[in-house]
């Protein structure tokens, strides 16, 4: 009967206006369902944003050699090319002008503008970014902003509709929905710490750092990733929790960098054979496998052998990735409470989190062109060097070209593994030669 009626009421709309097709504004005296209203709220809040950076074109090895371009009477001016790209990001604070992307958005750019919904474009700078999660914080002027409202992203579930808004292949603004697919996805190697929600709502290149937002309109989310083994979109996207982004942005906007502190244990995902070997009832935890000498862990009770079935309130169900993300969000000085499974007892134990061991030089303790950058050891899954791990903006090394993230393969033509050997072998009073790894690309610079 239903159906007759709506046939009917379709055929009164094409008598009505000549002929020609319109759909009915009601259906049996309601409203059509659209989420037009919710995204007129929303999608000023979300900003497009294009970078662009210096890169240095690589030249024949002779040209960086600082005597032959001395004897040929050659510019010390290195070649530059431009590149630019386009990303998403989120306001969520109106009145300090705060907006959330992601990391590779904002890699390395010597310059960041941001486009709003009405047209506006602003010149953004850069409070802080953490690679590891793959989170950056932007500032941009903060007059007459629209900003997210942000909702609790643990109170998601699967089957919860969500909509993307971003700035899909450099297009504009565009809205994408779906549904939430999974929650907590990890182990995928995209970041380091990965706690992402899964979505098949379509996410494109050019979306990265734009919002996943609930149907009140609300920040759950912020797109990151597809998984496209075809290059296209195949409805398998991935987003930062709103919870996890919102905790990151605090520490990036107070210190400019995400200060993860130590726990000190080295944990394994359960195993049927390890169910069975310790005897346990659930499948739920993860084991320890190594206690780190002297740690906030040891300190705490912690040994090898003991199950960790919970970690701050939240019931251990993704295994040692999970345990590594909670770790992870947590800064020096906190708390990290873990329920722990020893045999038939089970326990509460409390561990600080303390300061990681990790050595670090000022950039000016070794060279003067190096003023304003952090120096340290490359993690153990990069080619072995010196790691740039920050600097300072208009410092003397961010004016030289360095960025975070370089790493030094060699020093005046000597190959340098970690501190020590840089040190033996920099002469403060003489120009410096180095080899930087940036990304896939590889070229000398004259530090002088």
């Amino acid at each position: 009967m239903k159906i007759t009626r709506l046939l009917l009421i379709i055929a009164i709309g094409l008598q009505s206006t000549g002929g020609m097709a319109a759909l009915p504004g009601q259906v049996d005296g309601s409203p059509l369902p659209s989420l037009a209203p919710m995204l007129e709220q929303s999608m000023p809040a979300v900003v497009n944003i294009s970078t662009s950076t210096n890169v240095r074109m690589q030249e024949n090895p002779l040209m960086n050699d600082p005597v032959f371009r001395r004897f040929f009477n050659i510019p010390n001016n290195p070649r530059q090319q431009q590149k630019n790209s386009l990303g998403s990001g989120v306001i969520v604070d109106k009145d300090q002008g705060y907006v959330l992307t992601n990391n590779h958005v904002i890699d390395k750019a010597d310059k960041i503008t941001v486009t709003l919904a009405d047209g506006r474009q602003l010149n953004a700078k850069l409070l802080g970014a953490d690679p590891e999660a793959d989170v950056a914080v932007i500032q941009i002027p903060a007059d007459n902003l629209t900003a997210l409202k942000v909702a609790d992203s643990g109170q998601l579930k699967v089957g919860d509709f969500v909509v993307a808004i971003g700035n899909p292949f450099g297009l504009g603004q565009t809205v994408t929905s779906g549904i939430v697919s999974a929650l907590g996805r990890s182990n995928l190697g995209i970041e380091g710490y990965e706690d992402f929600i899964q979505t098949d709502a379509s996410i494109n290149p050019g979306n990265s750092g734009g919002a996943l937002v609930n149907l009140r309109g609300e920040f759950v989310g912020m797109n990151t990733a597809i998984l496209a083994p075809s290059g296209g979109n195949v409805g398998i996207g991935f987003a930062i929790p709103s919870n996890m982004a919102m905790r990151l942005m605090e520490s990036l906007v107070q210190h400019g960098e995400v200060r993860r502190g130590l726990l000190g244990v080295t944990t394994q995902d359960l195993t049927p054979d390890l169910i069975k070997a310790f005897s346990l009832k659930s499948q739920h935890g993860a084991v320890v496998s190594r206690v780190e000498a002297g740690s906030p862990a040891e300190k705490a009770g912690l040994e090898p052998g003991d199950i960790i079935v919970g970690i701050n309130g939240q019931d251990v169900k993704g295994g040692s990735a999970q345990i590594r993300n909670a770790v992870g969000l947590l800064q020096i000085g906190d708390t990290a409470n873990l329920d722990v499974v020893r045999g038939e007892e089970r326990m509460n134990l409390q561990a600080t989190i303390g300061k990681p061991k990790r050595p670090q030089l000022a950039g000016d303790k070794l060279h003067p062109t190096l003023s304003g950058a952090a120096l340290g050891v490359t993690p153990k899954d990069q080619v072995e060097g010196v790691l740039i791990e920050k600097v300072e903006q208009n410092s003397k090394a961010w004016k030289t070209g360095l960025r975070p993230g370089d790493i030094i393969v060699t020093a005046n033509r000597y190959r340098v593994r970690n501190l020590d050997e840089i040190k033996q072998v920099v002469n403060p009073n003489a120009p410096l030669l180095v080899n930087l790894q940036r990304g896939g690309e590889a070229f000398f610079v004259v530090l002088q």
